[in-house]
């Protein structure tokens, strides 16, 4: 196995905690499980959690401000007549391109049918046919259809539903806009963590038997993203500071079918209305899917990304065009009313105009490291969802996996903290003191920060472009040496430790492999890259060989 050449992580990186602080002097608060974010991760562990014990539910800005409530397409599971356990696990490793855990994989997807079952039972709605059966949509990557849908708001379904019963659970107390700062860490436990509190502006102390991340994803680090204004990866940031495993994050999955507009976030516009047979076309209304991959329009995102911008390349324009137009208005606005709307707000018909799209940074697969059960390095922390590396997306996510990877693993967590032993929570901790104290603009620094990872660490990357945003980066660290204070500041902190993270992850790995593309090391190495990266604080990163019958997927060579 070759490891290529890296250069040492900045200093700065190695810093424990953000702020100087006696948890003696502070409000502090304890709870036997507490959740940070409130997306279908954070509010099904919640609600699980409710069992155990009093649980705290914290998240950034309102409940509702996650990744969940912007997905459109659905939540992927083998409960159609002609599809099964073993087709959704085929589909899923074929798309993770050798870097699945398939026995994880295996678990989730099994679990996949009783999950949306409970779903169901709790209130959530999905579309059904004539039949009465529910409706099933396919999306990139997929054999058959399996996805699961409300409209085209599927999200926002599913996040109404578990809100609604986390709000009305005595047993849950929710706090918004509290920003997570640092986890609080006694020996090697995770025993609570450090969250800042929107009423008093102060930090306050939750001490907790068990604390569950959630807090999704890093997608605003790029210029052009489909992601909230919240998903700055906090919660691997502060994984990171505690010296918990973080893994792939070479792995950012762009989708190919952002609206190409002004707004910032872009709209995404999902999959399924190519899978109900839209055409992606080029500057000469040709498709370009076709003969690139079998499943031409429906390939994985990685493929789709990827030859879009091959072809605004070669056509010299900033957007490919999406044809709905032959599906005709009337179906198009019953089925993608969201979708509808966005459009003609922008400007479009969609039954009559090619809109203009174009890819946009959109999942972190990487994060994290947990285990079947969501726990991570660090006893006392387990994750769940967007923010881990869990094993079940390898180099690439198939589509509708990401709600259903929240929804199981935080149901796992809880059934994992029903066997656990609580850590011993201390009477104080007391941090180091604080870094030297000086002006900077998070708002200047956040766009440079953006710009670089757009230009230098997108789709393509070289050793050259890679090198040139360290060349940045090792200058934006050293905000992470300024005292800083209020929260849009210290989330500039974390977006700085994630960006540079995941591009030293990508100078680490020599090869191209599903959504991380070497234009240097264009081919797919196996022999020496069927390895997870592994980061952790203070020390060397680890390339961690897989399993022999995790290296492919079934029908590869």
């Amino acid at each position: 196995m070759a490891e290529a050449g890296i250069k040492r992580l900045p200093a700065a990186l190695g810093r424990r905690y953000l702020l100087e602080f006696d948890t003696d002097e502070l409000v502090s608060k304890r709870y036997d499980v507490l959740v940070v974010g409130s997306g279908i991760a954070g509010l099904t562990a919640a609600l699980m959690a409710s069992r155990l014990g009093k649980v705290a539910l914290i998240t950034k800005g309102e409940v509702k401000e996650t990744n969940t409530w912007y997905a459109q397409g659905g939540i992927a599971g083998a409960v159609g007549e002609a599809d099964s356990v073993e087709l959704h696990l085929a589909d899923t490793l074929v798309v993770g391109q050798g870097l699945c855990d398939t026995e994880v994989v295996r678990a989730v997807v099994a679990e996949a049918g009783d999950a949306l079952r409970d779903l169901v039972a709790m209130g959530v709605r999905f579309d059904r046919g004539e039949d009465g059966r529910v409706a099933l949509a396919r999306e990139g990557g997929h054999s058959l259809p399996r996805v699961l849908h409300s409209g085209d708001a599927t999200g926002a379904e599913v996040q109404n539903t578990l809100s609604g019963a986390v709000r009305a659970s005595t047993s849950i107390d929710v706090i918004e806009n509290a920003f997570l700062i640092d986890l609080l860490t006694a020996g090697d436990s995770c025993v609570g963590a450090l969250i800042h509190d929107p009423v008093t502006r102060r930090p306050q102390a939750y001490w907790a038997e068990a604390t569950v991340l959630a807090t999704g994803g890093c997608g605003q680090v790029f210029r052009v993203t489909t992601n909230p204004l919240v998903a700055t990866g906090d919660g691997v940031a502060a994984a990171w500071r505690a010296g918990v495993q973080i893994s792939d994050l070479e792995f950012v999955q762009f989708h190919p079918t952002a609206l190409d507009s002004a707004a910032s976030p872009k709209f995404l516009i999902t999959e399924a209305l190519r899978g109900e047979g839209a055409y992606l076309l080029d500057c000469n209304e040709d498709r370009f899917m076709l003969g690139v991959h079998p499943l031409a329009e429906l390939a994985p995102r990685d493929v789709v990304s990827r030859e879009i911008e091959k072809v605004m390349a070669r056509c010299k324009r900033p957007n490919v065009w999406l044809d709905a137009r032959h599906l005709g208005g009337e179906y198009l606005e019953k089925r993608f009313p969201t979708i509808w709307g966005a459009c003609k707000d922008a400007g479009f018909d969609l039954s009559k105009d090619l809109i203009p799209v174009a890819p946009a940074a959109h999942y972190m697969i990487g994060g994290i490291r947990i285990d079947i059960d969501g726990r991570t390095s660090m006893p006392g922390l387990y994750a769940s969802g967007e923010a881990t590396a869990s094993g079940l997306h390898g180099a690439n996510r198939l589509a509708s996996n990401s709600l259903l990877e929240g929804l199981v693993f935080s149901r796992r967590i809880m059934r994992a903290l029903e066997r656990s032993e609580a850590p011993q929570l201390p009477a104080r901790i007391v941090s180091g003191p604080a870094p030297t104290t000086a002006l900077f603009s998070s708002s200047m620094g956040r766009a440079t920060l953006q710009d670089t990872m757009s230009t230098f660490v997108g789709m393509t990357r070289t050793a050259g472009s890679l090198n040139e945003a360290v060349s940045v980066l090792d200058a934006l660290v050293g905000v992470l040496d300024v005292s800083m204070r209020r929260p849009e500041e210290l989330e500039f902190q974390n977006m700085v430790t994630v960006a540079t993270l995941i591009t030293y992850a990508a100078m680490l790995r020599a090869e191209s492999r599903g959504t991380h593309f070497r234009g240097d090391f264009p081919e797919r190495d196996d022999e020496n890259w069927s390895v997870h990266s592994v980061w952790k604080r203070g020390a060397s990163p680890q390339l961690v060989p897989l399993a022999e019958e995790d290296t492919s997927a079934p029908g590869e060579a």
